[in-house]
Formats: C-alpha cells, sequence, structure tokens
C-alpha cells in the first residue's frame, strides 16, 4: 500500500531534546574550576583605583593568570590576533610574548579594564560561569545530531538487535565490504569517496545502511540533504544485498517538504520517528 507523503510528515516531531539538551553545566562547572584559583586572583583588580598598576603587578607575580583573559571576551585560545593602526598583532596568553604595556594597551581597549575598574561585575567566578554557559549552547548542534542517534539506536535494540553483531554504529563502505564482501562501488563512487553510515544492520537476507538526522529549523543543507540522500538511494538500489534507510524527523523539514517528497517517493525505506515508534525496525 502506497504511503501518503502528506499524512507521513504530518506525524513529524517539533523537538526530541532531553534535560541535558540545553546545558551541559558538568562541562560548565570543570571549565571554570580549571581555572578557578587564576580568576580569584584577578578579582583583586575589581573596583582598583589604579587598575593598570595593578593588573602589571599580577601579571608580573602571577603569570599564569593571563590564561584567563581570553574566556573573559568569550574567546577559547591561547592566542588572539588584533590589527591596530601598528598592525597585525598576536597576543599570546600561554606566555607572555609582549611587554605588560602591550597587555594593558590589550585590556584597555578591548574593554576588560572598565568591566573590573568600573565594578561592573561583581566575580569574576560567576561572570566566567555566565560566559561557559553561553559558550556552551552553541554545542546544542552537535548534541542535536547525537540525540536523534541515540534515539534510533534504542529503537535498534528494542527490535532485538545486539551492537557489533547484528547492528554496528559509524561504518565506513570500506568496512562493510571487508566484512561481508559486498560491492558497495556504486555508492562510493568506485572507491573515490568514502561513505559512512551512522548504523548498520546485517539480517540474514540483507545488508541495511542507515543515515540519520533531525531538523529543528530549515535550511539551505535540508534541500542538499534530500537531494544526496535520494541519489544514495537509486544508486543502492543497483547492489544486490543491500538497502539504504534513512530515518529523519523535525519540523525542519517542513519548509523543505518538497525536496523530502522527491526523495520519499523513491525510497521505501525513508523513516520517521513516528514509524520507528510502529515498530518498523522489527519488520526488517
Amino acid at each position: 500500500m502506497k504511503r501518503n507523503f502528506t499524512e507521513w510528515i504530518s506525524a513529524f516531531k517539533e523537538s526530541i531534546a532531553t534535560y541535558n539538551y540545553y546545558i551541559d553545566f558538568d562541562k560548565v562547572h570543570k571549565n571554570v574550576e580549571s581555572i578557578k584559583i587564576e580568576l580569584n586572583i584577578l578579582n583583586s583588580l575589581i573596583g582598583s583605583k589604579n587598575i593598570e598598576k595593578d593588573f602589571e603587578s599580577v601579571i608580573i607575580k602571577y603569570p599564569e593568570t593571563l590564561k584567563c583573559l581570553p574566556i573573559l571576551l568569550a574567546v577559547r585560545a591561547n592566542e588572539i590576533p588584533v590589527v591596530d593602526i601598528n598592525g597585525e598583532l598576536r597576543y599570546n596568553f600561554k606566555k607572555m610574548n609582549y611587554s605588560p604595556e602591550q597587555y594593558k594597551i590589550f585590556m584597555r581597549e578591548t574593554g576588560l579594564f572598565d568591566l573590573l575598574e568600573n565594578r561592573i561585575i561583581g566575580n569574576l567566578i560567576d561572570y566566567v560561569t555566565g560566559v561557559e554557559t553561553g559558550l556552551d549552547s552553541n554545542g546544542r548542534k552537535n548534541r542535536g545530531g547525537h540525540l536523534i542517534e541515540d534515539l534510533v539506536e534504542s529503537f535498534i535494540v528494542k527490535a532485538g538487535y545486539n551492537k557489533n553483531e547484528n547492528y554496528f554504529k559509524e561504518m565506513y563502505i570500506h568496512e562493510i565490504t571487508e566484512k561481508w564482501g559486498i560491492d558497495l562501488s556504486a555508492i562510493s563512487n568506485n572507491g573515490k569517496t568514502e561513505k559512512r553510515f551512522d548504523f548498520v544492520i546485517k539480517t540474514e537476507n540483507m545488508i541495511y545502511g542507515i543515515e540519520t538526522n533531525f531538523y529543528t529549523s530549515s535550511g539551505s543543507k535540508l534541500n542538499e540533504t534530500a537531494r544526496s540522500y535520494k541519489q544514495i538511494a537509486q544508486e543502492a538500489d543497483t547492489i544486490n544485498g543491500f538497502t539504504f534507510l534513512w530515518i529523519t524527523d523535525g519540523k525542519g523539514w517542513k519548509s523543505a517538504r518538497h525536496n523530502l517528497e522527491e526523495t520519499f517517493d523513491v525510497l521505501d525505506t525513508l523513516y520517521s520517528i513516528n514509524d520507528l515508534e510502529n515498530g518498523v525496525l522489527e519488520k526488517l
């Protein structure tokens, strides 16, 4: 029975976010803890009446405090390049490579002296915790990718498959070929490209190469993904004993539904989370 695309996409999820998706506070606290002593030393500069002199004294007596300065600007780096009227400078915060006077210029021009001297913040530990929290929010994209992989893997296990026995995670084409002797050159462009599948399931009569993704927002990448997987689906059709299986979901597809529908029309094994919940993997 032919599936109805409109009905299928209408069941897409808005989110699969878990509680720890938003911020990894363990990571945040670990990062702050690693420079806690140095931050407390720098706390002595808050409200200083002679901040330039006090700053120079601190970095000369405690040069290790320099490593804290990039994170005060929400930068993860040991070096920061700056272009000014004198040309390009590259400040090193692991080992002082300029005079204290030059580092004072850095502090003044970036606004860090103002931040400390005028008590705009009350405590650098609290401030850096906030900065780290903001930076960690950028990691949601990576965590989102792991969310869908973890969710799909839970359904694979529920379907009765065992890891490294009849299902495998992150497997390259050459590894599939070496393990089961199947020719996948139609997908790899005769060995010129190296494709990696998120999961591979091996049943008695078939090898399934599985890709997973979840999109909460729209963008050009969705159209590229749909076109790319449509091509893989067509190439996989020429290989006996191999089936390409794509699991995708997310409200982001609503704005790219036409490209997704094109792939839906040629790939019978294009599934959603709703399909997984209805036991589609048990039927492989």
